[in-house]
């Protein structure tokens, strides 16, 4: 690599406040706000909006479409086209 032109990669806490959930990586994103973790030591924090803990699909949580009723409802409604 060359030197000087890639960013810091380092050890950042993301914090999941909507799951009050927080963990330890490295990366190369960056903030000004700092905690301090378990270890004692302290680390920039990044908020995040969704993780694993809070996300549907890894949850269980996730809804599954009807999308046979919804072709069903649009046919009735518009009609039904016949491609050929």
């Amino acid at each position: 690599m060359k030197p000087g032109i890639h960013p810091t990669y380092g050890p950042v806490v993301f914090r999941d406040r909507a799951a009050n959930h927080a963990f330890l990586t490295r990366s190369t994103a960056t903030s000004a706000k700092t905690v301090e973790w378990e270890d004692g030591n302290t680390y920039p924090v990044v908020d995040v909006e969704i993780s694993n803990v809070s996300h549907p699909f890894y949850t269980g949580t996730a809804r599954v479409l009807d999308t046979a009723g919804r072709v069903e409802r649009f046919e009735r409604r518009y009609g039904r086209v016949e491609r050929g």
